[in-house]
């Protein structure tokens, strides 16, 4: 589905460069040629999108053990600098068009056709951004957020345009886009932070305080504890490190059953694609008062009630109860 959503972006993204670059040339708009810009911009990561989409899905090999998905981050990395050196180059043709102004034409044109664009894009992307989220896509995600973002700025140029229409001031052409091309760069930074955040493997909390409430939800009386757990995401597959605690009597094939069991529960929460690595700790006698074994053959302690798993003690790499 994201290859698919990826294909689409990317055609739609030369259909609409194309619309906007007839615009400005009709209307010699710097404001029209802000849209434009953005949408070349449109084009490279489209393609480069794709291509990072269907390296993705790609299974893992002897080279890449844990997969292809960090190049979805490498492909939004460069989306995000390319976003801002379109900004730059935006606030450049602003202000060469307020000190050397030239005659604008055919605005009523240009209005028409930009607004088409920006309805596409506004559409497209928000389906983007739900396919993108739906699949755990960061790429298709980031593009559906980009053209929702280029929607926006076509928007308020659009208002711009109209204001300009019917005024006649033409400094305005220049102002609307220097005005949206700090918002372009601000936008192509927070896809760039996001994008070398992934690279860098830095945790994604809320991604993290998600699987802790699920396991926290559906958690068995024999998973006595959890902790040490590390949850990251590359491309579509969601890989998890965890240690667990479990009785100290159950055999083999009981701590396999437990697995499987942890691990179907988190495949259905959070899409088909899970690696689950899990170490096995047996219990200790400061163990029993947390767990909720019925019947246990060999408690040692009174249960006075499980410890809610929260990503302070999830997150360290300590048994619960091991220092109380």
């Amino acid at each position: 589905m994201s290859i698919r959503i990826q294909r689409y972006i990317a055609f739609l993204s030369v259909v609409l460069f194309i619309a906007k670059l007839w615009a400005w040339y009709l209307t010699n708009s710097v404001a029209i040629l802000t849209d434009a810009l953005e949408s070349t911009v449109n084009v490279i990561t489209g393609f480069i999108g794709l291509y990072s989409v269907l390296l993705a899905a790609k299974p893992r090999d002897s080279n890449h053990p844990y997969g292809h998905g960090k190049a979805e981050f490498i492909s939004s990395a460069v989306e995000g600098a390319l976003i801002g050196i379109a900004g730059l180059f935006i606030i450049y043709e602003a202000v060469a068009q307020l000190l050397h102004p030239t005659e604008i034409k055919q605005l009523n044109v240009g209005i028409i056709i930009t607004v088409v664009a920006g309805v596409i894009n506004f559409l497209f992307g928000l389906y983007a951004i739900r396919i993108g989220k739906k699949n755990r896509s960061l790429t298709v995600e980031s593009a559906g957020r980009h053209l929702m973002t280029d929607a926006y700025s076509t928007l308020a140029i659009v208002i711009g345009l109209v204001l300009l229409l019917f005024t006649g001031w033409q400094w305005l052409d220049s102002v609307i886009a220097m005005v949206f091309a700090v918002f372009i760069i601000i936008t192509g930074y927070k896809v760039l932070r996001r994008s070398l955040a992934g690279i860098m493997d830095e945790a994604d909390e809320a991604l993290l305080k998600s699987v802790v409430a699920v396991l926290q939800q559906f958690r068995k009386p024999q998973w006595i504890d959890l902790h040490n757990l590390r949850v990251i995401q590359y491309g579509d597959v969601l890989h998890i490190d965890a240690h667990m605690t479990l009785p100290w009597y159950y055999r083999v094939g009981d701590a396999e059953q437990e697995i499987h069991s942890l691990e179907k529960l988190i495949s259905d929460n959070f899409g088909g694609k899970v690696e689950l690595f899990i170490h096995i700790d047996g219990c200790m006698p400061y163990s029993c008062k947390l767990c909720a074994v019925e019947n246990c053959p060999v408690r040692q302690e009174t249960f006075t009630g499980q410890i809610e798993w929260n990503l302070e003690n999830v997150w360290a790499n300590r048994k619960h109860g091991e220092l109380e």
